[in-house]
């Protein structure tokens, strides 16, 4: 059952060619299935818990994208998504930020006021 959020039939095909092939073992679940549970949690920011069942049990979804993320599938996916789209002409890199410094202050530095005594010289 397609819901609202759900990858289109154009986007799938898009990301079908791109999606891992399993060699031993039993057959995974459906990757269509799968992904579009992971968006889910994605788009509403719910824990995994609280997938809907449409989606398989949650167990597998997250299994499944934190398998991924180990596996570098999703730079891999990126990666390409992002080939295709520049050999298009769909990209303009002079727009394009990426940022990924980050800065971090002590926990001490949170906010908590210091009790300062002045001395009256």
């Amino acid at each position: 059952m397609k819901t609202r959020g759900d990858l289109s039939d154009d986007q799938w095909k898009k990301l079908e060619p791109l999606m891992p092939t399993s060699k031993r073992g039993r057959p995974p679940n459906d990757h269509r299935v799968m992904l579009n549970g992971i968006l889910w949690v994605v788009r509403t920011g719910a824990p995994w818990r609280d997938l809907p069942e449409r989606y398989g049990k949650w167990e597998s979804v997250a299994g499944r994208f934190y398998r991924w993320r180990k596996s570098g599938t999703w730079d891999r996916i990126l990666s390409q998504l992002q080939q295709d789209a520049d050999t298009k002409g769909l990209l303009d890199w002079s727009c394009h930020q990426v940022d990924g410094s980050v800065i971090r202050a002590h926990q001490h530095a949170a906010g908590v006021k210091k009790n300062i005594k002045t001395e009256n010289r």
